[in-house]
C-alpha cells in the first residue's frame, strides 16, 4: 500500500504522538523498536498498527537499552529507523546514543518529556530533558535536537528529523512534551515531500573504507554501505580509523575523528538550524521559547504588540546545535531577552552565554507540570 493510502484523509484531527508517526512514515521509516512508557506509548501503538501495512517491521523490546540497540542495527541494513520514549527511558538510551554518534548511524529518537527526576510526573509536561539531549552521553560530540510546539509542527519536524539524520549520518532527537504528545489539533498531511536518503557508496569501488570521507563529495560525511552490500564493513564504538578498525591508543586518530564528528554538524548549522521568528525588525525586547511554552509566549507577545510595545518572538524549533551567532546578532540590537521554558533555566544559560552582557537576559522558569501563562510573561515584558 502507498503511505498516503495508509494515513487516510489529507486533513485530520489527531494527537501529537500520532502526528509523529505520520511524519516518520512519510519520511520513509520502515523499522520501529520501542518499549511502552507514558506519555510516548501512543507512538508505539500507532506504529504497531501502521508499519505492517507498509511492509515495515515493528518490535516491542524488553527495555529502552535494547530498543536503541535494535534501531542502530536495523539502520545498518539500510532502513530508516525510529524509537520513542520518555525521560527515564531516554536516560537508559544514552550509552547507545553515543554509540550511534561514534559509528555515524542515522536514526531518530523521540523523547516525549515528562516531569523528573526519576519517575517524577508521568502524566505531566516538562522540558527537563533539554540538557540530557545535548550532553547525556559521554565524550565530545554534537547532536541534532528538534522541538515542535504544535501537532502540525510535530508531523513536519519528524520528517525533517529523518532527512537531517540521513544527510548527516547522525542520531536526531525530537523533544516533545506530554502536552504536545497528547494534544489533539487539526493537521494537514503534506504532499510531495522531499525525502532525503543517505549517500550510498558507489558499488564500483574495489576497496571501501567505511569512515573515509570525500569519495564522491567534498564533505566530512562518509558514504554508507549497508550490511550485505558486498563490502567488508567493520563497526565499533572504539576510536577507529577510516577502515573502521580500532585505534584507541592513537591520539592523532581520536582527535581527527572527534573533530570531524563535531564539525560535520557545526559547519552546517545554517542548514540544520531553524526557528520561527516574528516582529524582530523593531524589537526592543525579545521573548524566546520552544515547545509548548512557545504558545503562551507568542500570545503574550501579540498582547504586548497591541499595547504598542516593540516585542519580538523566537520559537526555537532547533535546540541543538545551539546557534550562538544567531542569538549574539540579535543581542546587539535589543535591550532584553526573556527566556520562557519549563525547567530551571536550561536554555536560559545558553542564551546568556551567547549574549555576553550585551543585553539583559531574564528567565521565566516554570516547573511542576504546568505550562507558563501569557500573564506571567506579560509581567516580565512590562
Amino acid at each position: 500500500m502507498d503511505v498516503y493510502e495508509v494515513l487516510g484523509p489529507e486533513e485530520q484531527f489527531i494527537q501529537g504522538d500520532k502526528a509523529c508517526v505520520y511524519g516518520a512514515l512519510i519520511a520513509g521509516c520502515s523499522f520501529f523498536a520501542g518499549y511502552p512508557i507514558t506519555p510516548a506509548t501512543e507512538i508505539s501503538e500507532e506504529m504497531s498498527k501502521l508499519l505492517p501495512k507498509l511492509n515495515g517491521v515493528f518490535l516491542q523490546m524488553e527495555d529502552e537499552i535494547a530498543s536503541m540497540g535494535a534501531i542502530i542495527g536495523a539502520s545498518w541494513t539500510g532502513r530508516k529507523t525510529l524509537t520513542a520514549t520518555s525521560g527515564p527511558g531516554f536516560s537508559l538510551m544514552q550509552e547507545n546514543i553515543g554509540y550511534a554518534v561514534m559509528t555515524e548511524t542515522p536514526c531518530v529518537i523521540v523523547d516525549v518529556q515528562r516531569g523528573g527526576p526519576s519517575t517524577g510526573q508521568p502524566t505531566m509536561p516538562s522540558q527537563g530533558d533539554v540538557m540530557q539531549a545535548r550532553y547525556g552521553s559521554h565524550g565530545d560530540y554534537e547532536i541534532i535536537a528538534l522541538c515542535p510546539s504544535t501537532v502540525q509542527e510535530t508531523l513536519d519536524l519528524t520528517i525533517r528529523a529523518f532527512n537531517l539524520s540521513e544527510k548527516y549520518r547522525v542520531p536526531v532527537i525530537i523533544l516533545m512534551e506530554e502536552s504536545v504528545g497528547h494534544m489533539r489539533e487539526k493537521i494537514k498531511i503534506p504532499q510531495n515531500v522531499l525525502e532525503v536518503k543517505r549517500d550510498m557508496v558507489d558499488i564500483s569501488y574495489d576497496y571501501y573504507k567505511p569512515f573515509r570521507t570525500g569519495y564522491m563529495h567534498a564533505t566530512k560525511i562518509p558514504e554508507f554501505a549497508p550490511f550485505g552490500s558486498g563490502y567488508k564493513t567493520f563497526i565499533t564504538g572504539l576510536t577507529h580509523n577510516e577502515d573502521g578498525f580500532p585505534a584507541s591508543n592513537s591520539v592523532k586518530t581520536h582527535s581527527e575523528l572527534v573533530k570531524r564528528l563535531s564539525e560535520k554538524i557545526t559547519e552546517n548549522i545554517d542548514d540544520i538550524f531553524y526557528s520561527d521568528c516574528k516582529y524582530l525588525e523593531y524589537a526592543e525586547i525579545v521573548v524566546i521559547s520552544y515547545g509548548i511554552a512557545a504558545r503562551p509566549s507568542l500570545a503574550a507577545v501579540k498582547m504586548a504588540q497591541q499595547s504598542e510595545k516593540n516585542v519580538g518572538f523566537i520559537n526555537l524549533n532547533t535546540l541543538w546545535p545551539f546557534n550562538y551567532e544567531f542569538i549574539t546578532e540579535i543581542s546587539r540590537k535589543i535591550e532584553k531577552f526573556i527566556v520562557v521554558e519549563m525547567n530551571m533555566g536550561m536554555m536560559y544559560h545558553k542564551v546568556r552565554e551567547a549574549v555576553e552582557g550585551r543585553c539583559d537576559v531574564v528567565p521565566l522558569s516554570v516547573v511542576g507540570g504546568r505550562v507558563p501563562t501569557p500573564k506571567e510573561i506579560i509581567e516580565l515584558i512590562k
